[in-house]
């Protein structure tokens, strides 16, 4: 059998060189990490956003809860206060525009959830649209996220 005399030993001929496959290996499992990195990151900047929002429904709907008047209390033995739509729907508003989160969210809006329950309770539901990194280039109009929050009020003597 013939060899080849090579630095550090013998190259048989006839036999292929697998010198660089480790190359093309090591690029694609960077390739991989890349992807996967971007995807949680996606992910993560749409679960913020969608917390952040939370938080913002969370404030609007106590905002709205505490908008009844004196004169909407129900006659009985246990105050109870009624809410009227259109006022929750104005505090809920006025609550956004006072916390400057119509700057703050890209396309925030009041949704048709909103409103008022009986018992006193206050529905918000916001909704607006995420943009996560790197990959807006995929998604230019962005992701939709919305959230709703509910919140009562209560009169105790």
């Amino acid at each position: 059998m013939t060899s080849l005399r090579r630095r550090g030993g013998c190259l048989p001929v006839g036999k292929p060189r697998e010198d660089g496959q480790i190359g093309v290996l090591v690029i694609g499992y960077v390739v991989l990490a890349l992807l996967l990195a971007t995807v949680v990151m996606a992910a993560s900047a749409v679960y913020l956003e969608h917390k952040k929002l939370l938080s913002l429904a969370d404030g609007a709907a106590l905002a709205a809860a505490d908008s009844f008047m004196v004169g909407d209390i129900g006659g009985g033995s246990v105050p109870s206060p009624s809410l009227v739509e259109e006022r929750v729907k104005a505090a809920a508003g006025s609550y956004l525009t006072d916390s400057g989160a119509f700057g703050r969210h890209d396309h925030l809006v009041l949704t048709a959830g909103t409103g008022s329950e009986p018992g006193g309770t206050a529905v918000v539901v916001l909704a607006a649209v995420a943009h996560p990194p790197v990959i807006s280039f995929l998604l230019p109009d962005g992701i939709l996220v919305e959230a709703k929050s509910v919140a009562r009020s209560s009169l105790t003597q």
